[in-house]
């Protein structure tokens, strides 16, 4: 299991040595929602209905979420599911090409702070080349840093392994540098 999730987190990093986009933690976080409860001495808002969350490439959505605010105006989040309907994010990476990472869990909770996301419970993570997955991992827990463009996953919804508690997956697409030439024809007649 170990060589699997190496094999993973590499899987993630080798892809040009992208990042996630660095401009986005300097943009502004723009929010569209149903409704909103605001407490500002706690520096809490809980928005429900239809939230999407932009900041700069990066998007989240979700039924619910829940915004705080450390006193160094780092934000945080919590995306919450509603049945049927998970909690999404998505973001573009730097570097060469169209490169996207994005996920889905009945929760996602977002450190603005460290940029690291954490999915919980029916979580999966795909890394995208323009819309073609390049490869998926999915997984009950799924810790992904996206300044260092490293997950690591768990087999229980807490964070924790156990023997036992079920096992992840993971998918790699055949990469486009092995493609092989097609063989040179020759001429007919010769």
């Amino acid at each position: 299991m170990n060589k699997l999730l190496l094999s993973a987190a590499l899987l993630l990093t080798v892809a040009g040595g992208a990042q996630a986009e660095k401009a986005d933690s300097s943009k502004p976080t723009q929010i569209a929602f149903d409704q909103l409860d605001a407490d500002d001495v706690k520096q809490i808002k809980t928005f429900t209905g239809n939230v999407v969350l932009t900041r700069g490439t990066l998007l989240m959505k979700s039924p619910k979420a829940v915004v705080t605010e450390d006193p160094e105006g780092y934000q945080y989040v919590v995306l919450n599911s509603a049945p049927g309907v998970q909690a999404t994010f998505r973001q573009k990476l730097d570097g060469a090409g169209d490169q996207w990472v994005e996920g889905q869990a009945d929760r996602i909770e977002y450190d603005g702070k460290t940029e690291l996301v954490k999915l919980f419970a029916k979580a999966q993570i795909k890394r995208l080349e323009g819309s073609k997955p390049s490869s998926q991992v999915d997984g009950e827990f799924i810790s992904y840093d996206s300044r260092k463009e490293f997950f690591a996953v768990k087999n229980t919804p807490t964070g924790e392994s156990k023997p036992g508690a079920g096992r992840s997956t993971m998918v790699i697409q055949p990469s486009s540098k092995l493609a092989v030439p097609p063989a040179p024809t020759t001429p007919q007649g010769k």
